[in-house]
């Protein structure tokens, strides 16, 4: 029992740091920083360690990247929603499909939307409205949720997934 907690710690904390270093790698795309290594952290951590590690984790990586100055206060919003409707969407309906697509509607749609009162009051742009931010976070999250599906594609076709959930899980 002991040995899956420290298994699911130590698996959460690479993850992270994936998702931190991913951030470098992001891209400008209508107004906001568009991070995909992020949205392919949150569909691993969702079904590999569940909606709470991966919400965690998604916190964790936002926090890291404001605190570097390597991304804004949109990616809380943004990574928390997606990881959690990609983590219990998986939960409820253990298919790799239902986790993409839990994670392309939690940051690109949710996330952008709930993104707006963050950017009107605490980074006080005045040009924010409700919708603003979807386009740029459904972009980035769909690259985020294309770059999983080849990874996670790997991990089965290797046999590591199988080892992981099961040694996880």
């Amino acid at each position: 029992m002991k040995t899956r907690s420290v298994s699911k710690l130590t698996l959460a904390g690479l993850l992270v740091a994936v998702a931190v270093v991913g951030s470098l790698f992001s891209v400008p795309v209508l107004g906001a920083k568009c991070s995909p290594v992020q949205h392919m952290v949150n569909v691993l951590a969702a079904v590999l360690l569940g909606p709470g590690y991966a919400v965690g984790m998604a916190f964790a990586a936002s926090l890291i990247r404001n605190l570097l100055a390597l991304g804004s206060l949109l990616a809380f919003p943004g990574s928390m929603i997606g990881a959690l409707l990609c983590g219990v969407a998986y939960k409820l309906w253990p298919r790799l499909s239902v986790a993409y697509a839990g994670e392309v509607l939690g940051t690109g749609i949710l996330g952008g939307m709930a993104s707006y009162p963050i950017a009107a009051v605490l980074m006080n742009n005045a040009s924010a409205a409700l919708f603003t931010f979807v386009p740029s976070f459904l972009i980035s999250t769909a690259v985020g949720a294309a770059i999983s599906v080849f990874v996670l594609a790997a991990l089965q076709r290797t046999h590591v997934f199988e080892t992981l959930e099961s040694t996880l899980r």
